[in-house]
C-alpha cells in the first residue's frame, strides 16, 4: 500500500493548499539507483564549514572531490580544498544567494570548551533554510579521553543534529553525526560518502563512531565494492531480505539465498547469478548444513546477513509458550547458534557480520515483549562478540529498521500504520531498500571503521530516540 500523503505531496496546488494545515506532507525521497556511482555528488554543491583548529580538513577534502562534488570551502582551509579539487577536476565555488546547497559539513573537532558551541550557529544559521530538498547535514566530532569540558562539548553534538534532524526533515533532508576516534582519521572517506549520498535517505539524526579498532587495509570507495565476495542472506525470499540480495548482487557479490520457501527464493537466486539454501533456520542440524554447504560452494564466506525473523504478537498476559518460543528460537537462538559455527573456519577474515534487530529492540513496543526481547538479545550479542571478532579483522554490527512499508505493515490497522509513517523526522516509513543499503555499505571493505554498533535506519524515528 503507497503513501498517499507522499503521491498528495508531489501536485503544487496540493501542497500549497495544505500547507496551512498541520499535516505533514512528507518529501520523496532521493535515492540510489543500481550499482553504486563512482562519484554520486556529480553536481552537488557541498558547503563546508568548521571550527578553529579543525582535524579534518583533508580527509574531507579528499572524499568531496573524489565524490564528484562543487565544494564551497571554509575561508581558514581553502588550502585545504583547493589542490584536491583541481585534482579531481571538481570546481571550488563561491556559494550565491540563488544558490541551494546539497551537503552542509561541519568539521568540530577543535571544539574543545561550551563556548566554542558557537560555532555551530555561525555556520548553520546563514545556510539551514537553503539547504535543498534532501539534502544532507553531517557533523564530525572526535572520540576519545577528553577533559570535562572536552567531554561536554563533544556530547553536545549528539543533541545538536537529532535537532536538526527533526528540523530539516520536512525537506527530505537528513542530518547525522559521525565521531572520529584516534587513529581512524583514514577510515573517514567511505562513511562520509555513504552519508553524503543518495543511498542513506532513511537514516538520520543517527551517530557513527568510526574507530581503528578492527584491522584492515584502508580500500578507497569504488564501484562494485562486493566483487568477489561470498554473502550469506538468511530469509531472503521476500521483502528487506530480497533486496539485500539484489543490492549485494549489484554489487558484485555471490549471494547465497537461506530461507524456507524454495519456490521463492529458487528464482531469484537464478536471476541475481547465486545460489539457493532451503532450510528452517530453527532447525537443529541448521548450523551444521549451512557451514557444509558454504565449504561446498565456496570454501567459506565473507559476508553473513542475519535477517530471517518472525512476529508473533500478543499482549504479555495472553500470550503462549509457542508464540514466545517462536519468536526467540528465530529472531535470536538461530542468529546466536549459526555465528558460532561459522566462526569457527568458515567466515573468512576480514569478513562482515550484520544482525537484524529493530527499533522495538531498542524502544520496546505494546504486545511486542517477545519480539522486543529477541531483538534487544541480538544488539547485546554485537556488542559482546565486536571486541573478539576485531582480532580476526572481522566487524559486527547491528541494524535497527524502523517502520517499512512491507506486506506485514501493509496488514496492519490504518491508524497504527500512520502512526508509524508519521512519528518520524522524515514523516514517512522507509522502504526495504533503505534497509539493503545500509547493510550493503557495512559488508564493504570500507566499513571497516563500524564494528559493535546499532544502527537505525528508521527516518528518525520519534520512538527511543
Amino acid at each position: 500500500m503507497g503513501d498517499y500523503l507522499i503521491s498528495l505531496g508531489q501536485n503544487a496546488a496540493a501542497r500549497r493548499m495544505l500547507s496551512v494545515l498541520p499535516i505533514p506532507l512528507p518529501e520523496s525521497l532521493r535515492r540510489g539507483d543500481g550499482a553504486l556511482a563512482s562519484r554520486p555528488l556529480s553536481g552537488r554543491i557541498a558547503v563546508v564549514g568548521g571550527a578553529p583548529g579543525g582535524a579534518l580538513h583533508d580527509a574531507i577534502a579528499v572524499c568531496l572531490g573524489r565524490a564528484g562534488a562543487s565544494i564551497c570551502p571554509p575561508p581558514d582551509a581553502q588550502d585545504a580544498y583547493v589542490g584536491v579539487a583541481e585534482a579531481w577536476g571538481q570546481p571550488v565555488v563561491v556559494l550565491g544567494e540563488s544558490d541551494r546547497p546539497d551537503c552542509l559539513i561541519f568539521d568540530g573537532t577543535g571544539m574543545s570548551t561550551p563556548a566554542d558551541l558557537s560555532a555551530l550557529r555561525d555556520f548553520f544559521q546563514p545556510h539551514i533554510r537553503r539547504l535543498a530538498r534532501c539534502g544532507r547535514v553531517v557533523v564530525l566530532g572526535h572520540a576519545g579521553d577528553w577533559g570535562p569540558a572536552q567531554a561536554a562539548a563533544a556530547a553536545a553534538l549528539e543533541g545538536f543534529v537529532k535537532s536538526v534532524a527533526k528540523e530539516v526533515g520536512r525537506k527530505g533532508a537528513t542530518a547525522n553525526l559521525i565521531r572520529v576516534g584516534i587513529g581512524a582519521e583514514a577510515r573517514l572517506e567511505p562513511l562520509l560518502r555513504f552519508l553524503l549520498s543518495p543511498r542513506s535517505a532513511f537514516i538520520t539524526g543517527q551517530p557513527f563512531a568510526l574507530t581503528s579498532d578492527v584491522s584492515g587495509e584502508i580500500v578507497a570507495p569504488g564501484p562494485t565494492p562486493l566483487d568477489g565476495k561470498v554473502a550469506l542472506v538468511t530469509g531472503a525470499a521476500r521483502g528487506i531480505g530480497a533486496q539485500i540480495a539484489r543490492r549485494m548482487a549489484a554489487e558484485g557479490a555471490r549471494v547465497v539465498l537461506l530461507d524456507r520457501a524454495p519456490d521463492a527464493i529458487e528464482p531469484l537466486a537464478a536471476e541475481l547469478g547465486g545460489v539457493a539454501l532451503a532450510l528452517d533456520v530453527t532447525a537443529e542440524d541448521a548450523p551444521s548444513r549451512i557451514v557444509n554447504f558454504l565449504h561446498e560452494y565456496a570454501g567459506g564466506v565473507d559476508i553473513v546477513v542475519h535477517n530471517a525473523g518472525v512476529t508473533r504478537d500478543r499482549t504479555l498476559g495472553k500470550m503462549t509458550e509457542a508464540e514466545w518460543g517462536l519468536t526467540v528460537a528465530v529472531n535470536l537462538s538461530a542468529p546466536m547458534a549459526i555465528t558460532e559455527a561459522l566462526l569457527s573456519g568458515t567466515l573468512r577474515e576480514g569478513g562482515r557480520v550484520v544482525m537484524l534487530s529493530s527499533i522495538a529492540g531498542i524502544a520496546g513496543n505494546l504486545g511486542q515483549t517477545n519480539y522486543a526481547a529477541s531483538k534487544a538479545g541480538l544488539i547485546g550479542l554485537v556488542r559482546h562478540l565486536a571486541p573478539q571478532l576485531a582480532e580476526k579483522g572481522i566487524t559486527i554490527n547491528a541494524v535497527a529498521p524502523g517502520f517499512v512499508e512491507t506486506a506485514m505493515t501493509a496488514a496492519i490497522p490504518a491508524g497504527t500504520r500512520e502512526a508509524g509513517r508519521r512519528l518520524s523526522a522524515l514523516a514517512q516509513g522507509g522502504q526495504p531498500v533503505d534497509i539493503a543499503e545500509l547493510i550493503t555499505f557495512l559488508s564493504t571493505p570500507g566499513a571497516v571503521g563500524l564494528t559493535g554498533q546499532v544502527m537505525r535506519a528508521c527516518g528518525g524515528s520519534f520512538l527511543g530516540a
